[in-house]
């Protein structure tokens, strides 16, 4: 009851912005419509101008006037210049007025305004609505009110909270979910449809009134760059073309629980279970579940704090599908090492999580689900799942990564024997638009240190591009070589062409090959983590000799296919599969 309370309290005041800005937005239309049947009328102006106030950041104007009219033989005065009141420096809206207002007086020159014939006492000068003062209300309407009238109806429907310290709960915390009460976890696909609705409708109510603005910069003022403004709804029928996908999705497979097997899953077991989709069976169709455990953290401080994640490990199968009730049974299973972070329940500035991605590409509409799964340290193995399923599954994956990890090692076997060759130009895309960041900064900088005269903060920030463009013009530039010889390996890593660095390593000094993750992506909630293959030697130095393998299936299958091939006999990192179940039998070693 008191966090509603506290959460009530905080939202009033958003709310309360929201309110009072549609308030004033819907009276400045409303005197608009009105004013339309006002009748035009010469004045005399007696006095006019803008006013300048000067504040902590910015200064604001208003536009004034003293005006006298003639209406019905009768003599009035006025002094209304638009619909809205007040200063503001939206636009030059109150200089441009305030000026011609000002040489009005100066020169004796009269100026149409418009009369109310109701009562002629009411006039004003300009009865147009300012789209862009609109626009800049709405946006709070739609930011203030939003989260305001948003968080008050969570509070209003946010479940109790629960004792944490029940014994109950410490036995079996994941029941403080309460979306974990049972072993079918719904998606959180719906949750993300309404996303997407909502951000696109934000975004659009906040965009609707640039091309207004952008209108009038461009035909009163030739400001030409104002035509960037028309970007913002061009994303915004983007954002609505997303929404669209989100529905059209969730409508065609509805929600496709995974009934997980065991429950919760296991670190230090599996994590398994089934899908049912309403989909008819294609034995062609292949579906791809992605597992990852996750760190959510916020970073930053004060106004420009930020919660971000990181993968801490992943691992990616193929399901096995077969004709099921409603269409299509998926049945998966991932073996968890131990050592990994359970998943939390208290998601307070830092805490883990258990991601699980289902995708296919599909005729039509594409599946991509996310699922948020307890996961725990139970050491508990699957009990219900068919063996026959999970057996096909892990053979359809080897196969697939062992495909894959084919083409992208490049295996030569030629008269000098096999060779492993990783071209330049492999990480294209990334380095490209990591060397248009990069040059971007860098440039910056350059202007700021020779432009502006700020030689520090423009070197630091300059010096920070070209590190960084020159890392994506060595990842997109370098090459590898490894090459089998008589007595081990030999690599040879090489810079457009150039030899610049290598190793050779005798049999007896590699110790084992082992994966190691270096770097990953993330694009919205998908996390992809790229591992390489390293070969280990005596001293304990890790010397790549394959990159870029995503997950830790295709890493493995990397490993297991380098060892057979170059005949290194050393013990290999593997996945924790039983021998009789591991598709390609047990290897412990080659």
């Amino acid at each position: 009851m008191k966090g509603k309370f506290v959460l009530f309290l905080f939202a009033l005041p958003f709310a309360g912005v929201g309110v009072w800005m549609l308030w004033s937005v819907g009276g400045t239309l409303a005197d608009a419509w009105q004013m339309q049947d006002w009748v035009p009328v010469e004045a005399q102006v007696t006095s006019g101008g803008y006013e300048t106030r000067s504040g902590d950041d910015s200064d604001t104007y208003e536009a004034y006037a003293e005006y006298r009219y003639d209406y019905g033989g009768r003599e009035y005065r006025g002094n209304r210049v638009g619909i809205a009141t007040g200063a503001d420096n939206i636009g030059r809206y109150q200089q441009d007025i305030g000026r011609d207002l000002q040489r009005a007086a100066q020169n004796g020159d009269p100026v149409v305004i418009f009369v109310n014939p109701g009562n002629p006492a009411e006039a004003i000068v300009d009865r147009d609505v300012r789209w862009g003062l609109v626009g800049f209300k709405m946006i709070f309407v739609v930011v203030f009110g939003g989260v305001g009238f948003g968080l008050l109806i969570g509070a209003w429907l946010k479940a109790p909270e629960k004792d944490a310290t029940n014994p109950a709960y410490s036995e079996k915390p994941w029941l403080l979910n309460d979306d974990w009460q049972t072993n079918s976890i719904r998606s959180g696909s719906r949750a993300s449809m309404w996303v997407a609705w909502g951000f696109a409708l934000f975004w659009n109510a906040i965009s609707s009134f640039t091309p207004f603005i952008a209108y009038r910069e461009i035909v009163d003022n030739g400001n030409y760059v104002a035509l960037v403004a028309l970007l913002f709804p061009v994303i915004g029928i983007g954002l609505l073309a997303w929404a669209v996908r989100r529905t059209l999705e969730w409508r065609r497979f509805g929600p496709a629980p995974v009934e997980l097997d065991p429950f919760p899953g296991s670190i230090g077991g599996h994590v398994g279970g089934t899908i049912d989709l309403n989909l008819p069976f294609d034995p062609g169709t292949t579906f791809r579940l992605t597992l990852t455990n996750i760190r959510s953290y916020e970073s930053g401080s004060g106004k420009h704090r930020s919660q971000k994640e990181k993968a801490v490990w992943q691992d990616i199968i193929v399901a096995h599908a077969e004709p099921g009730a409603r269409g299509t049974r998926l049945t998966f299973r991932f073996d968890v090492p131990e050592g990994l972070q359970e998943s939390d329940t208290d998601k307070d500035d830092s805490y883990h999580l258990w991601r699980l991605n289902l995708a296919a590409a599909l005729p039509g509409t594409d599946i991509d689900r996310d699922y948020e799964i307890p996961v725990y340290a139970t050491r508990q193995q699957s009990r219900f799942l068919s063996g026959y399923a999970v057996a096909r599954s892990q053979s359809k994956k080897a196969a697939l990564d062992e495909q894959t990890v084919l083409g992208r090692l490049h295996l030569e076997h030629g008269a000098a024997g096999k060779r492993l060759f990783f071209p330049m130009g492999r990480n294209l895309g990334p380095a490209l638009g990591g060397l248009l960041i990069g040059g971007i900064f860098a440039a910056a900088g350059w202007f700021l240190v020779v432009g502006e005269g700020q030689r520090i903060f423009g070197s630091v920030f300059g010096g920070i591009g070209l590190l960084f463009a020159a890392a994506c013009f060595y990842a997109l530039f370098n090459s590898l070589e490894v090459i089998r010889t008589p007595g081990g390996i030999r690599t040879v890593r090489r810079l457009l062409g150039i030899p610049v660095g290598g190793a050779e390593l005798r049999h007896g000094e590699i110790v084992r090959l082992e994966k190691s993750s270096t770097l990953q992506s993330q694009s919205g909630g998908k996390h992809t983590i790229y591992y390489d293959v390293c070969a280990v030697d005596q001293r304990g130095k890790k010397h790549v000799i394959a990159p870029g393998f995503k997950g830790e299936s295709e890493a493995n299958a990397a490993i297991r296919l380098i060892a057979r091939e170059f005949g290194l006999r050393v013990p290999l990192q593997e996945p924790s599969f039983a021998d009789d179940e591991d598709p390609l039998g047990p290897a412990a070693t080659y």
